[in-house]
């Protein structure tokens, strides 16, 4: 916690104006995930990882920084318009190896090793595009929406998906609203800290919600 509390510190006396707070993720297949072993060197735990979150955010709130979306953080005006399109669920293009697009609710990936992506550029062909289906386009919405301090306008949601799936929806949110994670109002959005640190639960019961096949009064 010594070493975390004098990151933040060097960090805000460095002044810029945007700071992204992640988590280490080990994925498996990298150099780390190869080298990593549990109880070497180990990781935080939970409780300390939950505890650094708070810290940075008490030290980089107090500082003038807005923490507009769980693991970012703005002086105001310079939040990061990238992101926000993400965020959004907004269209984006992707160029290059690897690169995901998505356009009028629809996504395409093109190759991520090089010889069938060459292959591809030579033959001037175009990756398989998938239409996405309405109960995915709903979850990428409040799953990137969530995400966000503001959270999701209900009345965009209602016009973009209808007013019955969205009061489904709500509905199934009423135990997270119970327990002071998440909000309902003219917005639906997550109540940091504790609603941003069980994002990962609500997420997963929208999925389970949404991509089930016996919910016939959601999704026809």
């Amino acid at each position: 916690m010594t070493d975390w509390q004098t990151s933040l510190t060097k960090t805000i006396e460095l002044n810029p104006t945007h700071i992204s707070v992640y988590d280490l993720t080990i994925e498996a297949g990298t150099a780390f995930g190869k080298r990593y072993r549990p109880g070497e060197q180990p990781l935080p735990t939970e409780q300390l990882t939950v505890e650094m979150y708070k810290t940075a955010d008490r030290y980089l709130t107090d500082a003038g920084y807005l923490h507009y979306e769980i693991s970012n953080y703005a002086k105001p005006g310079c939040e990061c318009r990238h992101n926000l399109n993400y965020w959004y669920n907004r269209s984006f293009y992707g160029f290059g190896m690897g690169a995901a697009s998505y356009v009028n609710f629809c996504r395409w990936e093109r190759p991520r090793k090089i010889r069938p992506y060459m292959e591809m550029v030579r033959q001037q062909s175009y990756p398989e595009v998938k239409q996405e289906r309405v109960n995915d386009r709903l979850f990428d919405t409040l799953m990137q929406g969530l995400r966000l301090a503001e959270g999701i306008s209900l009345s965009q949601l209602k016009e973009s998906f209808g007013e019955a799936i969205i009061t489904n929806v709500c509905q199934h949110l009423s135990s997270f609203r119970a327990k002071g994670w998440l909000e309902i109002t003219d917005r639906i959005r997550l109540i940091p800290p504790e609603g941003w640190l069980f994002s990962d639960v609500v997420n997963s019961s929208l999925y389970d919600l949404l991509s089930s096949t016996g919910e016939p009064a959601l999704f026809p």
